[in-house]
């Protein structure tokens, strides 16, 4: 039942996330600064449990991947950028977060849930979209980074 809600939730957050704005002022992330990496890129939100989940294990693989050719990016959707502040005074990001206070990034990708990660080869092409954060599912995320690393 609490499963049929969250999902029930996120699907109605989703879609009104997408109808926030207009499509023409829907905007992609500049990967520019990031050409020859690879980037990956965590939408979340300071109310999604899944989100504060895995925070620690963006953590851990950033300062795992330090030397790589990996760029984490965390992008907050929250409306109320207090909320997304306070959230990280308590859970700290030690990787570059946005701000996407308007919806124009996470309408642009078209967000299936919450979190999206997003991965974007060292051409800036996007090769990988998964939504969700499971910990059992974290050697799965490795592997998946680690062969986009090896291209």
């Amino acid at each position: 039942m609490f499963k049929t809600s969250i999902i029930a939730f996120f699907l109605v957050f989703t879609t009104m996330l997408s109808n926030a704005i207009a499509e023409d002022d829907a905007k992609a992330i500049d990967l520019t600064p990031y050409k020859g990496k690879v980037v990956l890129v965590d939408f979340w939100a300071s109310w999604c449990p899944p989100c504060r989940e895995s925070f620690p294990w963006l953590n851990k693989t950033h300062s795992a991947k330090s030397g790589s050719d990996l760029v984490i990016l965390g992008v907050n959707v929250d409306e109320n950028k207090e909320d997304a502040e306070q959230f990280l005074k308590e859970n700290k990001a030690h990787f570059k977060i946005i701000f996407d206070t308007k919806g124009q990034h996470a309408t642009y990708y078209k967000l299936p849930g919450m979190p999206t990660t997003l991965i974007f080869d060292r051409d800036g092409k996007l090769v990988h979209q998964h939504a969700g954060f499971k910990t059992s599912e974290i050697n799965e995320y490795e592997a998946t980074i680690d062969k986009i690393l090896a291209q």
